[in-house]
């Protein structure tokens, strides 16, 4: 299918007929519209919002005010107004949320917050409160350059840990019992510093296990302290620190052995079941407008422990409740709420003791900037616990180590793939697919709704990564069966992966001796499915799966490992970070921008008559790389412009007289390709009639951008293809588009062949090449991927233009369409 192998029109893409109706009122539909455009009745595109912008852009806004706010109450030491008990408190809380929110330690106001608290030891501040506080700044700040600030508050909060008694494990201010919000805190800062570098004694983790597994309530929560009814803050803290504890104290469930074997699929740890009857009693008190079982107190507080919950336990929904979203509602109802003069403040504030705007503001901005994660991958869950979770920590431990070699915060999540929907699934860019059991339900509907679940995941550009986590079970026959359910074509069967795909080396090449089979599933403008079965070694033992050696990554943990094992440990986890970088092109999106999915019936007139319909012109050059590509521009054009579209799928033959029903006509490819004389002749009367074409060479495949200009650049002798002028009026907002005059275009960069893919990024002119008849431009083609960037699945490789300059481009040229 690649290269120069010529194909015959039937075996690469035969007609798909459907019934076709003319649209009769083309003329009258471009006339309405060009006269909306020039009365001013669609306001440039530029400013013409995304789907889920609104949204997404008011909580963007809350939180940039929110950080004004609080640079703007900053004292001139660096400090914000501390109580009087409770030294660097203030200060420390309102760093750390600027931090988290994403300004830099660089930044002005963070540096003299910095200096500020770099005068003050544990010693002088003795409270567990700010000293755990302070310690999370220097972890998020630069934790190599604190890292003798953070050992230094790490003991203090050691030598501070209650050590006899009931209250043995947990903190307390001093001379006061134990509670369960010191203690909180302060396993918090343990942990951030332990990832940090820092050495925590055994004792004080098996302590403070103690203390949080003693002071469960029956009903699976936690109180202020022991014995006390539970609330929604207090039993966030408890199933917090209860994560934290066992991730620290467990053993993983893949172990090295004396010989430096490495042993998979170990017994799972216990614990997970209080972990459980926490989240339990959390879902049946679940609500963000108050603190459960604590009414209004502490709300703020509560929202900035439950999105720890959330994040630390990989859910997105608690219950049946996306924690999420009904918090960021609910906070910009109360921004509302207290606005002056119907003027939304850049602040929240609270009853009682959140009532000080620098405490309630702290928290919200914790809560929103930390919850809005980009999702990176989720894990899917399927089937028994000891089947699909057979390493609990193999994507955690995956995700902390891309974030460290990206330099970005990022999330993961756990699915339940049966009870989620497509939508649900396209929040997560990668879906990673584990087990040991055949993930093919008994139940025949079942396997039939669960294929198609998978095929329309991935026809709306999501990736799917599967692995045989333990070779002794039915995974891969079950896996291959359902890969044969959902991709029942047979150009879409699993195929090794060749030496040369970008995968081996889109962040960091592999090392020969650490290859391993892969297999794909090419569909799309990509390989969208990627599976890793069991492997035989050459002593007979299976490799430790991807899985396996991702659970034994303990990231800043101290573990120490045998070079040996090591280098096999970190290959696994590089694959892995080359993977989910070839299925992301590091272009993911905040949660919230998922919060809105736009109506495409709101957005579409209901009478078919009055809509814009385009044909997809079939042809043997891989008309069918990017399916999704064309309704795409089309629904971009719907939500952003409100015109009334036809997503209907027509794919019409050349040949087909059809065509003529058709202002414009879409083509893509990235195959050589030739056309018959007929043909020929079809799209040559096509466009002396006045239609057009719009076609890209996907991923700027040469093959195709060499036929593409053999075929056209003789069908119409004297009116040969040449390049489209820069100052060309197609660039400009002339007809209602946008200002595309320079657009960012990515450009993969030659390397060898032990280097990581590399690319450049550019900001260029648009290059469009057009056949010009009558003063217009009949054809329009792009040498340069557009088809791939419209579905989002540009990876490394694809040279072309980014997706939003690709929409941009494409919307002009279709509104370009409309007035000739």
């Amino acid at each position: 299918m690649m290269g120069n192998t010529w194909q015959t029109w039937e075996s690469a893409c035969p007609a798909r007929p459907r019934r076709l109706t003319a649209n009769a009122n083309l003329l009258k539909l471009i006339a309405s519209i060009l006269g909306c455009l020039l009365l001013g009745t669609f306001s440039p595109m530029v400013e013409a919002q995304v789907p889920g912008e609104k949204l997404a852009a008011a909580l963007e806004e809350s939180i940039n005010r929110a950080i004004e706010f609080l640079k703007r109450s900053q004292q001139a030491d660096g400090s914000w107004p501390d109580p009087v008990n409770m030294p660097c408190g203030m200060t420390s809380l309102c760093t750390l949320a600027l931090l988290s929110a994403g300004v830099p330690p660089d930044d002005p106001a963070v540096a003299r917050a910095l200096r500020y608290l770099l005068d003050h030891s544990p010693e002088d501040i003795n409270k567990t409160y700010p000293i755990a506080l302070q310690t999370m700044v220097y972890c998020r700040a630069d934790p190599s350059r604190y890292l003798p600030q953070i050992q230094e508050n790490v003991q203090w909060l050691a030598k501070t840990q209650i050590q006899g008694g009931a209250d043995r494990g947990g903190w307390s201010y001093p001379g006061s019992n134990a509670d369960n919000s010191n203690s909180q805190f302060a396993v918090l800062a343990l942990y951030e510093a332990e990832r940090a570098g820092a050495r925590i004694p055994d004792a004080v983790w098996t302590a403070a296990r103690q203390y949080w597994e003693s002071g469960q309530n029956p009903d699976g929560s936690w109180g202020y302290r022991q014995g006390q009814p539970g609330t929604g803050s207090m039993t966030c803290a408890g199933i917090t620190s209860l994560i934290i504890i066992y991730d620290v104290v467990r053993q993983p469930a893949a172990q090295v052995d004396d010989q430096n074997r490495i042993n998979c699929c170990q017994p799972a740890p216990g614990g997970i079941d209080r972990i459980q009857r926490g989240l339990n009693w959390l879902a049946r008190h679940f609500t963000v407008r108050q603190n459960p079982q604590g009414g209004n107190i502490w709300v703020f507080y509560y929202l900035y422990g439950l999105e720890r919950v959330g994040r630390l336990s990989a859910l997105r929904f608690i219950g049946q409740h996306d924690w999420y979203r009904e918090g960021s509602a609910f906070l910009l109802e109360l921004k509302a709420t207290v606005a002056a003069g119907g003027v939304p403040t850049d602040y929240w504030v609270g009853p009682n003791m959140e009532s000080d705007p620098l405490l309630a503001t702290s928290f919200a901005l914790l809560f929103l900037a930390k919850g809005r994660r980009p999702i990176l991958l989720s894990k899917v869950r399927l089937g028994p616990e000891g089947s699909w979770n057979s390493h609990p920590n193999d994507v955690y431990n995956l995700t902390t180590y891309t974030e460290s070699r990206w330099k970005m915060d990022l999330g993961w999540q756990i699915v339940d793939i049966a009870a989620a929907s497509v939508e649900d699934l396209l929040q997560s860019p990668v879906l990673y697919l584990g087990g040991v059991d055949s993930p093919l339900p008994s139940d025949p509907a079942a396997q039939k709704q669960l294929a198609q679940k998978i095929r329309d995941y991935v026809d709306r550009g999501g990736f799917l990564l599967a692995e045989a986590t333990c070779p002794q079970g039915t995974f891969d026959k079950g896996f291959r069966q359902l890969m044969a359910m959902a991709f029942p074509e047979p150009e879409y069967a699993l195929q090794m992966l060749p030496p040369e795909h970008p995968i081996w080396r889109a962040e960091e090449a592999i090392p020969p001796q650490f290859l391993r089979p892969l297999l794909g599933i090419e569909f799309g403008c990509r390989t969208s499915v990627v599976y890793a079965p069991a492997v035989a070694g050459k002593d007979g033992r299976f490799l430790p799966s991807l899985s396996c050696l991702w659970e034994l990554h303990r990231l800043g943990r101290g573990v120490t490992l045998a070079p040996a094992v090591a280098e096999e440990v970190k290959a696994g986890v590089n694959l892995g970070v080359n993977i989910l970088a070839y299925a992301t092109n590091r272009q993911l999106k905040y949660k919230y921008e998922f919060f809105e999915r736009p109506s495409l019936v709101a957005a579409q007139d209901t009478v078919a008559r009055d809509r814009i319909a385009v044909a997809q012109l079939l042809h043997p050059g891989g008309c069918h790389v990017a399916p999704r590509a064309l309704n795409n521009l089309l629904e971009a054009a719907a939500q952003q412009l409100r015109l009334r579209v036809d997503l209907a799928k027509y794919e019409i033959n050349i040949t087909d007289p059809a065509l003529f029903n058709f202002h414009l006509a879409f083509m893509h490819g990235r195959n050589a390709f030739r056309l018959t004389e007929d043909e020929r002749q079809q799209l040559r009367l096509y466009l002396e009639r006045g239609g057009m074409i719009l076609a890209d060479a996907v991923c700027a495949n040469r093959a195709f951008a060499e036929s593409f200009r053999r075929e056209f650049g003789t069908l119409i002798p004297e009116h040969p293809l040449q390049p489209i002028p820069p100052d060309d009026p197609i660039y400009t907002t002339a007809y209602g588009g946008f200002d595309v005059r320079f657009v960012s275009r990515r450009d993969p960069q030659p390397v060898g062949p032990d280097s990581p893919a590399a690319e450049a990024m550019r900001r260029v002119p648009p290059e469009l090449e057009g056949i010009r008849l009558d003063d217009r431009w009949a054809v329009i083609f792009s040498p340069y991927d557009l088809s791939c960037a419209l579905e989002r699945q540009q990876t490394v490789g694809c040279r072309g233009y980014i997706p939003e300059d690709a929409a941009r481009l494409g919307i002009n040229i279709l509104l370009y369409s409309l007035q000739q």
